[in-house]
């Protein structure tokens, strides 16, 4: 059909980055067919400006109110609010398979433009428009048909020539999810090469496996996992030495947590074809549900063994090696893997999580923003930045990066724990405490949202509240300097003075660095000044006042001569000098403790 055509056109030159031309050819497509979602959101990605994909996106869920991709653009334009049940895509959610996946049956003229619009490849597109800078590029590899959807009736699954995880159905793939895994990529979709990896099957599919495949597609999309094995097997009789619907299946069964019947069907489609690499890859995914202590590198360097150039597999292992705490060894891999899989947002993360792992601050940083450009739905990459902000020094910058994070994932306790940490470092403590609250009641077992809790609450006035928060994360904290200076601050606002004397004494100790030891002789000379010990509050403001400029504020130095003086020069009356705690009140943050 004529439409086919021109939107075929419309495609390729948006993959040349010809965005004019595309425009072009989808206007005139519209013009035909007005009511057509998926002409409109492609639209969306042709156009130049903001304003413009507003209005596609508008129009497509005019058109189609329930439209998800639609909705999930016009939040991340900030056309709508966000919404809970409108999310970017999680990591343990399997990827869809490529609409260019040919079946003999697919020939039909009537069909083609339906089979290809119907596909929830296309829908996805509109999530292009999310990377504002990066529209072309988006749509360079989102969606594309490396050939024509009325190919030759046969499918060769293989390695994915993207980042993706797992080998599914023609090189596309999916993460297994495991408990609380994190969020899956929409750029797993992006910038596939023109030229695949080499491929591990060729499998001709006769009329009826075809319709049995076709099914078993649906079913994948859907999330459908015992129609795939149902319609998997029966391929599997139908063509015995095939080893990829053993594989398939086992990828349903691991998409369903079922870890022991994806490991037997693992190994069943090795011994059909023990040279299938793809196999390995699942065998090693499938052990680590079974033992997330298990050394899967063996298996790996199998797969390798099968094909050098199997991106996937050195993403997989350097992901290994990173929950190993063996940062060196995974880079190696992840720069092996940018090579394979170039434009891959995965591998831009974990090299970003490498980097942080390795104090290369500037370059986590970098690569944690080529992760976001190539892919502003990935999560996991702005809590990342998050800690690495954090680590620079930037505490702004990490509020943004997590806020974002958990507009979205609003069951994380450990991100809002986190975000109020850096709250309470940046001196916002009704918005600290609403994070931490709403972190513990998603994980009553986050000891640092306790500490931090406790330490808000000094400094919002509530004592006793402090105090319990403080003593319920005293098992993990008991040695640490602001754990136990928060507890001696609780004690003085509830003028239990001796209790505050003898915390004084522990806060003292676990004073490391000079900034520390300020605050810990300003906390105990106020103490002292309230117990009228003015001599010992004397001493105390005098060894602040003798500790290096640098490791005293210019405002608490003068805090100290004017109490100092105040004792040592006493005024013609009798009455005791005022004790109130001084303003402002100065204190460390500690490093942000997510967990």
């Amino acid at each position: 059909m004529a439409e086919d055509t021109l939107f075929q056109e419309a495609v390729d030159a948006l993959r040349r980055k010809d965005k004019a031309k595309a425009k072009e050819l989808l206007t005139e497509l519209i013009k035909a067919d007005q009511k057509n979602v998926t002409y409109w959101i492609w639209l969306s990605a042709a156009v130049d400006t903001t304003k413009e994909r507003v209005y596609c996106l508008q129009t497509a869920l005019g058109i189609e109110p329930d439209n998800a991709t639609a909705k999930r653009g016009l939040v991340l334009l900030g056309a709508l609010p966000p919404d809970e049940n409108v999310k970017p895509f999680r990591l343990d959610r399997p990827r869809l398979w490529e609409e260019q996946l040919a079946l003999a049956s697919d020939k039909s003229e009537a069909r083609g433009l339906r089979a290809f619009t119907g596909s929830p490849l296309v829908r996805l597109t509109a999530l292009g428009v999310l990377s504002l800078g990066l529209v072309g590029l988006v749509v360079f590899g989102l969606v594309l048909p490396r050939r024509n959807v009325f190919g030759p009736a046969t499918f060769t699954p293989g390695p994915s020539p993207t980042f993706t995880l797992t080998p599914t159905f023609v090189n596309a793939t999916a993460k297994a999810p495991p408990p609380g895994a994190t969020l899956v990529p929409l750029a797993e979709l992006l910038e596939a090469p023109l030229t695949p990896t080499p491929l591990y099957v060729n499998t001709p599919r006769d009329p009826l496996a075809g319709d049995m495949f076709r099914r078993a597609r649906s079913a994948y999309e859907s999330g459908d996992w015992d129609t795939v094995i149902s319609s998997m097997k029966e391929i599997a009789k139908l063509e015995p030495d095939s080893a990829d619907p053993y594989y398939f299946i086992g990828e349903a069964y691991r998409f369903k947590g079922d870890f022991r019947r994806a490991l037997d069907a693992y190994n069943q489609s090795l011994k059909i074809d023990s040279q299938f690499g793809p196999g390995y890859l699942g065998l090693a995914r499938a052990r680590l549900m079974q033992d997330p202590n298990a050394d899967t590198t063996l298996l790996l360097a199998e797969a390798l063994k099968r094909d050098p150039n199997f991106g996937e597999v050195y993403l997989e292992r350097a992901e290994f090696y990173l929950s190993r705490k063996q940062p060196d060894l995974a880079l190696s891999d992840l720069e092996t893997a940018e090579k394979l899989l170039e434009g891959s947002p995965l591998v831009y993360y974990n090299l970003a999580r490498a980097y942080l792992a390795l104090d290369k601050l500037e370059e986590a940083q970098q690569a944690a923003e080529q992760a976001k450009e190539a892919d502003p739905t990935l999560l996991p990459v702005y809590y990342l930045l998050g800690e690495i902000y954090v680590e620079q020094g930037d505490s702004y910058q990490a509020i943004v990066a997590l806020e974002t994070y958990t507009n979205y994932e609003t069951h994380d306790g450990k991100a809002f724990s986190f975000l109020g940490q850096v709250y309470y470092q940046t001196e916002e403590y009704e918005r600290a405490n609403e994070a931490l609250n709403r972190a513990l009641s998603l994980d009553a077992t986050l000891r640092a949202a306790y500490l931090y809790r406790g330490l808000t609450r000094v400094e919002l006035g509530e004592a006793l509240a402090a105090e319990e928060d403080l003593k319920r994360a005293s098992q993990f904290y008991k040695n640490d300097f602001n754990y136990n200076l928060g507890l001696m601050r609780a004690y003085i606002l509830q003028e239990h003075y001796g209790d505050a004397y003898l915390q004084g004494e522990r806060v003292q100790a676990f004073a490391e660095t000079d900034e520390q030891k300020a605050l810990a002789f300003y906390w105990r000379a106020i103490n002292f000044e309230y117990r009228e010990e003015e001599a010992n509050a004397a001493d105390a403001w005098q060894a602040l006042l003798e500790l290096p400029r640098s490791a005293v504020s210019a405002s608490l130095r003068k805090t100290a001569e004017d109490h100092l003086y105040g004792i040592r020069t006493p005024t013609p009356s009798a009455t005791p000098k005022t004790t109130n705690t001084p303003t402002p009140r100065p204190r460390t943050p500690t490093k942000t403790q997510a967990s």
